[in-house]
């Protein structure tokens, strides 16, 4: 019989190894964006040849990191069986457990064959002419969880010190000028360097989990806890961004076409625009039409988010996180990867015995700072329909 320690850690390297490349995969996908966008900027044949290029050897690359993340899945899907049948062998502490289970299960099937005639058999319940199945056969079930990682759309910088300055060039639409053959290379514009402090801040914290919990379970319960750790880890960075997207200069926009113009004319053509909105203000937009009827925001599977509007990629986030409270019609309208860096410092996950407890201490700690770096690529939009009547 399979040992369900070894599955288990066999299995949260394969959970690893999948969100890595579902990391590199948006990635990728907002890479494609990028140079879908930079085609309309092209002048010459040779420059749409090289774009084309890259745009080739990133689609390749997508369908490498697909095929990856396909074969992770299913070796995923295979451990899964493997543990939750390795559990179903395993003996429980006195051996007493498994019996009763056994007949438990027995009873219900029985109960089940016979169209609920059999009712006499120990092992369960008969509550109002159905079966109450005892609790512990019921497996534990992970409830939905929000999968939006912000770091995704701006600025990464792993850095090895807890303080310094970042350098940040402003992107200022600036272009070289022709000149005829042999002449001398005329000056550039000259770029708007600025320094930017960071100073890392250390988030940690530890769930016990005490051993007798992890030996009678019929799952992998160290394993959902160290889910749990990674899904606080990630709540709290997208906390930390979204603050910082929020303080971009405020500009407050009434209706759609007040919407429009923070893309068609505030935001400089420089900068590769998106909006990171509230779900209110998404559920706003979602049920506008245009003059034909269709629905403004449309799907778009080459975007990590999945939805675009007039073009541009849109991110939905809860209310309280990109705003302040349920029903805020308020995101952020810009270039989150030209507004905001992610000082990385470190990241980790730890498990330890703790023998005055008689369990595992399964525990977390991230590094990091998120800062403004361009604060000229982004505006937090406070959206008013065209139908509410301004105070």
């Amino acid at each position: 019989m399979a040992n369900p320690v070894l599955i288990g850690a066999k299995l949260n390297l394969k959970r690893s190894s999948l969100k890595s490349v579902e990391d590199k995969i948006a990635e990728l996908l907002a890479k494609r964006s990028e140079l879908e966008a930079s085609i309309d900027g092209v002048e010459s044949e040779e420059d749409l040849t090289a774009i084309e290029a890259s745009v080739k050897e990133n689609d390749d690359a997508i369908t490498v990191a697909e095929e990856e993340k396909s074969t992770l899945e299913e070796e995923i899907e295979g451990l899964e069986s493997e543990l939750e049948a390795s559990n179903r062998k395993k003996p429980k502490a006195g051996g007493k457990n498994m019996p009763k289970q056994t007949e438990a299960r027995e009873a219900i099937n029985a109960f089940v064959r016979s169209k609920g005639q059999v009712r006499d058999m120990v092992g369960f319940k008969v509550v109002d002419g159905g079966a109450l199945i005892p609790e512990e056969l019921i497996p534990a079930k992970k409830a939905p969880e929000d999968t939006v990682d912000l770091k995704k759309f701006i600025n990464v910088r792993p850095v090895n010190r807890g303080s310094g300055k970042y350098p940040v060039i402003k992107k200022s639409g600036s272009k070289m000028v022709s000149v005829a053959e042999l002449e001398k290379n005329p000056e550039l514009a000259k770029p708007t360097i600025s320094e930017v402090g960071y100073d890392i801040e250390t988030y940690r914290g530890y769930i016990p989990i005490s051993q007798e919990a992890i030996d009678d379970a019929d799952y992998d319960i160290a394993g959902m806890i160290a889910d749990e750790i990674a899904d606080q880890e990630l709540n709290t960075t997208n906390t930390a961004i979204a603050a910082v997207l929020k303080s971009a200069p405020a500009k407050a926009v009434t209706g759609l076409d007040g919407f429009k113009k923070v893309f068609n004319k505030d935001i400089k053509k420089v900068y590769n625009a998106k909006a990171v909105i509230s779900a209110s203000l998404y559920n706003e937009l979602d049920t506008m039409k245009d003059a034909n009827g269709r629905y403004l925001l449309q799907d778009d599977i080459t975007v990590a988010s999945g939805k675009r509007l007039f073009g541009k990629e849109v991110v939905v986030l809860d209310d309280d996180m990109i705003g302040t409270s349920d029903g805020d019609l308020v995101g952020f309208v810009g270039d989150p990867k030209a507004f905001a860096t992610f000082f990385n410092r470190k990241q980790a996950s730890v498990k330890w015995v703790d023998h005055n407890i008689y369990g595992q201490l399964l525990a977390g700690f991230i590094r990091f700072d998120v800062v403004a770096t361009d604060t000229d690529a982004g505006f937090y939009v406070t959206f008013t329909p065209d139908d509410v009547p301004t105070p």
